[in-house]
């Protein structure tokens, strides 16, 4: 682009020169560069090309000849000042500058705002000539007037030196490759001044991109920058000349005494923050090395994750085809792979290990030597997992010589791997380990595996005590012999084996009329039909995958539907049919089901193929001499017994790893074939309710579409009368997968990532979404997580029975009609009837239509939600009812964020009002002088009435309703009925029941109580945010403080909102006036709860507005306005009460919000040691196609995505709350465990006996106080620092810097606390009550 088109598009411009406009941005040796090729390119084409050209380009107006020179002329003098200027910033010396002769066009001029035309015409001149590498030179010629630019060039050299020697004295200049630049300033069109700043935000202009200009725009762009220096920032004569072409009146002047305060001030808090930088930059490089996460290690975890999905793809294929026994399908699948080279790089060295394992079965010594060539050709290096394959296959040739296992002992020495490595990293199935060790006994006969835990034995601060100083611990028993727990074992063992369990439902408890006796008849003649057909369908549907074409590189699903023998894949569709909701079930949803069942089945089965239950057994019997109650007291955790059993009984198999995860899409592939199957395959009759129907055969599933929002989503359909014929059988019988039902013996304890929980099913100790990997990475990394994992052992290891007398009243009605009051679902019978209408009916009108087509889907909605509460009521008492007489278990896993979670989905104590009403302690433990005190309490905390009373006044008001207390005890149904009335009721009659066994017994402090007393958190997030700002005022209100009696924050934040309402009531506010008289604790409760946790204004309003519904007397009609004023005075009183609170908050979610524009999702690290990482990306679509149904997934966890900066900075503040109050749980757990507590939690509410109340309290209080008397917000900004701010980017000329320095500054900027004392927690009764 010439440079006649600038000036062209400069007079569109107004007049104002084009380098006010934009900013240039770059290190000083640019600058030189960029203007030489700038001024001599735009000579040369102005130059060369010819004139009619440069006129079509300009502009239709033909302007007159001496204005376009005098144009030019400005111009070229523009050129020559800003390349003397940069010489004077590099050199500090002002280089004499001359105008260049260049010969004129013309072009177009308006003599408003421009230069005089009475200036200078351009004589000889003498012109300046630029090398290449910046130096000048000259060629002696006449010189022209000097002009007000060379004027003012002389004026800011004085201004410049006298501003270097008072203000910036003694500040070192840095060196262009280490400058920094800042994002400049956008100025408005008509300001006046613009300055040039190397270190500030002001910048030197530029350009501005235009239509005719682009090209030139992004060449000045890309090349230049702006560069950190000392030189202060000074008005250039080119804002000058823009100042004087708009404002005619003003003179020529220097910058005045104030611009230089000003400027000076601007350097200093320039120079402070750059000095900042830098020192924080020292820091972070000092500490490089010392991080377990480095930036380095980054782009290989990306890339590991990159290629994750097929590579577990392939894995889990290569594995599926030699179960099965496809072993040459598998090894032309892995040679198809390996011969091409863009398939090549998603294998890794596991892959070619599977064949290896394979290979050395079969005792064949070439194939695995092709397989190490193999290896070497795609550029990847034997593990240990390949040499033990190779050491297997020479243990099993009896005829080997030694020199072969002496070639590949010393080959892995070469590597850097030792015979101990493999005996204590690797895999073993079956007799793999003893045919290793038979080769090495070869070379060294006295040979010995030196098997050593390779855990680190480094713990968290918070816990270093726990595992050194355990002279005062006294770990529980269990209330079981030895023999009693093997027996279990093998109960569970057996059940784990099966895969499913089918017991009795209640429903069965109702009395059987014919109707039901021919539904239940007319099923089973359907179910016998099913297995004879489905069976013949899944066969044929295999015979043509084998015989399909497929070339060998293409996965198949064939070698997936051999895992099993064909009737388990049936018994699996089938009991899909009979568990499925009569509104149906989304396919994506009903074909993960579906896959998980036949994955969890096939990794059962591969534990008993490789021989590993025989060798659970001898373990685990080892293992109960640490629990049961007629053994020896032990000093060791129940990890740390079995991580020592097991290393005592290393021989045969391994217990741990082994196991691949299928990835989503396999899982669902799978199911969607079985649905099509089904779909397909699996018909009734039309008349088997129904005689005078016409008689023809039916599916009895439909797949059909429906809206989800806005999403079209596939659905599979029951077909009405097999949903008739379900519900009227109410059959007495329910089929439930195994790992659904409480354990029969104690869990296994975690002593890994990868091992723990259940016996044989597969369990992973972090809870993600479906297809998400990086958590796993993450926790593979991991050193040691012994806090954590002891603690889940703990909840794990609670024993819990049924109230059986809670539980038959509570199936007495649930099989009469329920009761919403009670949160007892009603039976499908007490559904609202569907009306019907013709909508094509013409006496009906549009409106009328409407409302009816509303009335309708009303009805639907009410009967489908009544439907699914109603079954998972039946599951829930059905499970309970079948364990009434037993002792079981919880085992517990954990989320993301590292909250625990029992692992059995439908009964738990982490459920509602009924199940846990039902649950009590299998252990018993006498009341104590305070027991039954404690039930009374915590009886009145149950009703919710008297939340604002002392203790003391609550055991009062107990004491006061004996009465009817143990009315309800007596008659729960016919009496008073006074428990039916409490927020909780079925708990508060559980609890009714104790006080009532209790008090009427001999002595009450001997009575030997199971009920569990629970101790509540007071809004525990605040809780946790207060103590982290140590904010007196926040503690106060969360009863962190000692207060005689409880500190009600929902209360007060309502009186506040109360108070407010009536001043705008006052001033006349017509919704003001609306709310008077309903505004309480129950309207704002939930806001209040939920803001710490990042509930936004939006979600406030959305609950605020279902709790005014809720409000018979509140009008209807106001219900919108009023939760919108009302969330607006929510959110403002908790900002004036929680300012702390506040400020923790917006930090960390700005902090989240820059991380993740930076291109990373924010992770921390508990106090414990726990990794988290915020799985939310951008969402992107894939399309698993199926002969059903393409399927379209909506991925939001892909790390090779953008993070979704709006979910990350939002879920950051509650995600590292709800850390935190895990970590303390977790802390509690430990420090009960230790000193002989039952102890099980939920979130915040932590359970306990009534003797032990006051023991847990001290724990929990000292537990809190070390927390946060951690450095934790200290910590995650020296975290967070070394994670993503470890040295700036590598070009720091763009935005990427200006992001870097803002995100280094503010993670290093930890928001201040307040004076608030941790220790006076001791004290606060009411802090958990």
């Amino acid at each position: 682009m010439s440079l006649l088109r600038v000036c062209a598009f400069a007079k569109c411009l107004n007049r104002r020169s084009l380098f006010e406009k934009c900013a240039f941005r770059g290190s000083l040796p640019d600058y030189c560069q960029l203007c030489v090729s700038l001024r001599n390119g735009a000579v040369r084409r102005i130059s060369e090309t010819p004139l009619r050209f440069q006129r079509s380009n300009v502009s239709a107006v033909r302007p007159k000849t001496e204005d376009g020179k005098k144009r030019v002329l400005e111009q070229n003098q523009l050129l020559d000042v800003l390349e003397a200027r940069i010489h004077q910033l590099q050199a500090d010396v002002i280089l004499d500058v001359q105008r260049t002769k260049v010969q004129f066009v013309k072009a177009p001029f308006s003599g408003k705002g421009g230069p005089s035309g009475k200036g200078p015409k351009g004589g000889p001149q003498e012109k300046t000539d630029i090398t290449k590498s910046g130096q000048t030179g000259s060629k002696v010629g006449p010189k022209s007037q000097p002009t007000r630019w060379m004027e003012k060039l002389s004026e800011e050299k004085k201004i410049k030196l006298k501003k270097q020697q008072n203000v910036l004295n003694g500040i070192k200049a840095k060196p262009a490759a280490k400058s920094k630049g800042r994002k400049s300033s956008s100025m408005l069109p008509g300001t006046s001044h613009k300055t040039i700043s190397i270190t500030a935000k002001k910048t030197v202009p530029v350009i501005k991109e235009g239509r005719s200009s682009k090209k030139l725009a992004d060449e000045i762009r890309d090349a230049v920058t702006s560069t950190a220096s000392p030189v202060t920032a000074v008005t250039t004569a080119v804002s000058h000349k823009a100042s004087k072409s708009k404002q005619k009146k003003m003179k020529k002047h220097s910058i005045n005494e104030e611009g230089q305060k000003q400027t000076a001030t601007d350097a200093e808090s320039i120079a402070k923050e750059m000095a900042e930088v830098e020192e924080l930059e020292r820091r972070l490089n000092q500490q490089a090395g010392q991080s377990v996460y480095s930036r380095e290690e980054e782009p290989q975890q990306k890339d590991t994750v990159r290629a994750g999905d097929l590579q577990t793809s392939i894995h889990s294929y290569l594995e599926a085809c030699v179960f099965v026994g496809e072993i040459e399908r598998a090894h032309r699948f892995l040679l198809s792979q390996h011969r091409v080279r863009s398939r090549r790089k998603l294998l890794n060295t596991g892959i070619y290990n599977i064949m290896m394992k394979v290979w050395a079965k079969k005792g064949t010594l070439n194939q695995i030597g092709r397989m190490f060539i193999l290896l070497e050709e795609a550029g990847l290096k034997p593990d240990l997992g390949s040499y033990g394959s190779a050491l297997e296959c020479m243990g099993r040739d009896p005829s080997l010589s030694q020199r072969t296992v002496k070639r590949c002992l010393n080959q892995m020495m070469e590597d850097g791997l030792t015979v101990d490595d493999v005996f204590s990293k690797c895999v073993f199935h079956q007799d793999e380990r003893d045919m290793v060790l038979k080769a090495v006994h070869l070379v060294q006969p006295d040979y010995q595996p030196n098997l050593h835990n390779t855990a680190n034995e480094c713990y968290p601060p918070l816990v270093i005590d726990y595992y050194t100083q355990r002279a005062d611990h006294h770990y529980p028993k269990l209330d079981f012999t030895q023999e009693e727990l093997q027996e279990r074992f093998k109960q569970q063992l057996q059940i784990e084996q099966a895969c499913t369990i089918t017991i009795d439902s209640v429903e069965g408890c109702k009395p059987v009329t014919k109707r039901i006796t021919k539904m239940r008849e007319l099923l089973a003649d359907q179910r016998a039909q099913w297995q004879k057909i489905l069976p013949q369908a899944f066969r044929e549907s295999k015979m043509i995958l084998t015989k399909t074409h497929i070339r060998n590189y293409k996965l198949n699903l064939y070698p997936y539907l051999c895992l099993l023998e064909d009737w388990e894949y049936v018994d699996i569709m089938i009991q899909s049919i009979m568990n499925m909701p009569s509104s149906g079930e989304s396919l994506k949803i009903l074909a993960r089901d579906l896959g998980h069942r036949v994955y969890t089945k096939y990794s059962v089965r591969q534990k008993n193929k490789n021989q590993i239950e025989e060798k659970l057994g001898n373990i685990y019997s080892e293992y109960t001499d640490l629990l049961a109650k007629d053994s020896k007291a032990a000093a060791l955790l129940p990890r740390e017994q079995w991580c020592k059993i097991e290393m005592e009984q290393s021989s045969g198999p391994t217990l741990q790893g082994g196991e691949s995860n299928w990835p989503y899409t396999v899982t669902l592939e799978l199911g969607t074939f079985m649905v099509d199957l089904m779909v397909k395959n699996l018909k009734i009759n039309s008349d088997i309710l129904d005689p005078t129907h016409e008689r023809k055969l039916i599916p009895i599933l439909y797949h059909m579409y429906t809206f989800r929002s806005t999403r079209q989503v596939g659905f599979i359909k029951l077909h009405p009368i097999l949903s008739q014929m379900l519900q009227e059988a109410m059959e007495t019988k329910l089929t439930f997968d195994s790992y659904v039902m409480p354990m029969l013996c104690p869990p296994i304890p975690w002593t890994s990532t990868k091992f723990g929980a259940y016996l044989l099913t597969p369990t992973k100790l972090m809870r993600t979404i479906d297809g998400a990997t990086q958590h796993e990475l993450l926790l593979d990394k991991c050193q040691n997580l012994h806090a954590v994992l002891d603690s889940l052992n703990q909840l794990g290891n609670c024993a819990w029975r049924i109230n059986k007398p809670l539980l038959d009243i509570i199936i007495s009605i649930f099989n009469d009609k329920g009761s919403e009051k009670l949160d007892i679902p009603p039976p499908p019978s007490e559904a609202p009837k569907i009306p019907y209408f013709n909508p094509h009916d013409p006496s009906y009108a549009a409106s009328e239509k409407a409302l009816m087509k509303r009335e309708v889907m009303k009805a639907k909605k009410k009967s489908s939600e009544m439907h699914s509460m109603r079954m998972d009521a039946l599951y829930k008492l059905s499970i309970a009812n079948y364990m009434r007489d037993e002792i079981f278990w919880f085992p517990h896993n954990m989320d993301f964020r590292g909250r625990t979670y029992p692992c059995p989905p439908y009964l738990n104590h982490l459920g509602s009002d009924v199940t846990r009403a039902i649950l009590v302690f299998a252990e018993g433990k006498k009341l104590g002088p305070r027991g039954l005190d404690w039930l009374k309490i915590h009886l009145v905390n149950l009703t919710g009435l008297k939340k604002k009373s002392s203790l003391q006044g609550r055991l009062e008001y107990a004491n006061t309703i004996m009465e009817d207390i143990l009315d309800s005890a007596d008659n729960p149904l016919e009496g008073k009925k006074w428990w039916m009335n409490a927020d909780e009721p079925w708990q508060a009659l559980s609890c009714c029941m104790e006080i009532a066994n209790a008090a009427r017994s001999p002595d009450p402090t001997e009575f030997v109580s199971h009920f569990p007393v629970h101790q509540d958190g007071s809004c525990n997030g605040l809780q946790h945010y207060a103590a982290l700002g140590r904010d007196v005022i926040g503690a106060t209100s969360v009863n962190l403080v000692p207060c005689d009696v409880p500190q009600d924050v929902y209360s007060g934040v309502a009186q506040q909102v109360e108070e407010l309402r009536g001043r705008d009531a006052q001033q006349g506010l017509k919704i003001a006036q609306v709310l008077e008289g309903f505004i309480n604790r129950k309207v704002v409760k939930q806001t209040v709860m939920t803001v710490v946790y990042g509930v936004t204004r939006y979600g406030g309003r959305l609950q605020i507005e279902k709790r005014l519904k809720e409000i018979d007397e509140f009008p209807k009609e106001h219900v919108w306005d009023a939760s919108h004023y009302l969330v607006r005075l929510v959110f403002s009183g908790l900002k004036e009460m929680f300012t702390g609170t506040r400020e923790i908050q917006d930090w960390l979610t700005e902090s989240a919000r820059l991380i993740s524009k930076s291109g990373h999702t924010v992770e921390w690290v508990t106090p414990l040691g726990l990794p988290i990482i915020q799985p939310y990306h951008r969402t992107r679509s894939q399309i698993l196609k199926s002969t059903i149904q393409h399927i379209n997934l909506q991925i939001s966890h892909d790390t090779k995505e953008r993070p979704d900066t709006v979910k990350q900075k939002n879920a950051f503040p509650p995600n590292f709350i709800h850390s935190l109050d895990s970590t303390h749980m977790m802390l509690t757990a430990l420090h009960c465990y230790s000193a002989g507590l039952t102890f099980v939690s939920v979130h915040d509410c932590f359970w306990t006996h009534a003797l032990t109340v006051d023991t847990m309290n001290k724990v929990c209080r000292e537990q809190f106080i070390a927390l946060h008397g951690q450095p934790i917000l200290q910590d995650l900004s020296t975290f967070l620092l070394e994670k993503y701010c470890r040295g700036p980017p590598t070009e720091a000329r763009n935005k990427k810097y200006q992001e870097y320095r803002k995100l280094l500054l503010l993670l290093a900027k930890v928001p201040q606390t307040g004076n608030f004392d941790l220790q006076q927690v001791k004290e606060s009764t009411y802090f958990f009550s």
